[in-house]
């Protein structure tokens, strides 16, 4: 294989399927400052952050194949490293918030949001429209600045932002809707 060669998402995915270590490699390398950026937004210690990576990197390898290219590929890995992030300080008995959805001046909804596991949560962000989403991910979760959202998905500044607005308002919504649920 010509190592300067730069392989498509298919190729790459085909190539793990087959449990080739030189396709695994070429995977994790692409993807690795995106998912260890995210990472160390949940841990100061570099060292943990490593850990839960390459527990996320395992996990993709494991379930690589029931990957169906709908959505991107750095989506579905970023969801499988989350899903370790979570796991590890579930795991350790950690109350984290992952993210912050309500506003500070409204904690009538504080009780329920702290007590959301990180599934919960997904689930919520699940049921938001897709590009409102994927604003919302690139912000919240992935700490990418409305500037950065903006070039990346070639939007504007204030498209961002609306979007941003429209997830919050949505997820307090949902979890008005899920109270009793999740105040449990």
């Amino acid at each position: 294989m010509n190592p300067k060669k730069v392989h498509s998402e298919e190729e790459l995915v085909a190539g793990c399927v087959r449990n080739d270590r030189y396709f695994q490699e070429l995977l994790y390398r692409r993807f690795f400052d995106s998912m260890f950026r995210m990472c160390m937004r949940y841990t100061s210690d570099r060292e943990e952050g490593l850990t839960i990576l390459n527990n996320g990197f395992l996990r993709v390898f494991r379930k690589i194949d029931k990957y169906s290219f709908k959505g991107s590929l750095e989506g579905w890995i970023r969801r499988l490293v989350f899903h370790c992030l979570s796991d590890h300080f579930r795991g350790k008995s950690k109350e984290i918030h992952f993210l912050e959805i309500a506003d500070r001046d409204a904690p009538d909804y504080a009780n329920a949001l702290s007590k959301l596991y990180f599934e919960d949560i997904l689930d919520l962000v699940d049921q938001l429209p897709p590009a409102t989403r994927e604003v919302f991910v690139y912000y919240a979760i992935e700490g990418f600045t409305h500037r950065e959202i903006a070039e990346k998905l070639t939007i504007s500044e204030g498209t961002s932002k609306w979007h941003l607005s429209s997830a919050r308002a949505k997820l307090k919504e949902l979890l008005k809707k899920n109270k009793l649920h999740y105040a449990g």
